[in-house]
């Protein structure tokens, strides 16, 4: 089944993208992409966003207590600087891969 293809904002009423149904308190709940927008570009090929129907949104299931302590473990790993294995105080950025300490010393090792 192909979609139907709309251009840039004149979609049906009855549709949204998956942010604006988050937005809503809602999720898709299974639902397959129902309608596809198009928006043109000049040097590249269109822009697409995928809506989804309203009316088959299922409510977003709320956080449960487990939820909530496993969020917080991964956050908290994500502060661990695996080099010295303390507690950067701060989400240690992906592309250094330590914490500012660590990155500072392995600069001065390297120069």
């Amino acid at each position: 089944m192909t979609l139907p293809v709309y251009r840039w904002r004149l979609a049906p009423d009855g549709y949204a993208t998956y942010r604006q149904l988050r937005a809503m308190g809602l999720r898709p709940g299974g639902q397959d992409v129902a309608v596809q927008i198009e928006r043109p570009r000049r040097k590249r090929g269109p822009l697409v966003a995928y809506l989804y129907r309203i009316d088959l949104a299922l409510p977003v299931r709320p956080m449960t207590p487990a939820k909530w302590a496993a969020l917080a473990k991964a956050n908290a790993a994500r502060r661990i600087c695996p080099e010295c294995r303390r507690d950067a105080g701060y989400v240690i950025p992906t592309l250094l891969g330590l914490c500012g300490l660590c990155a500072d010393l392995e600069e001065q090792r390297a120069a």
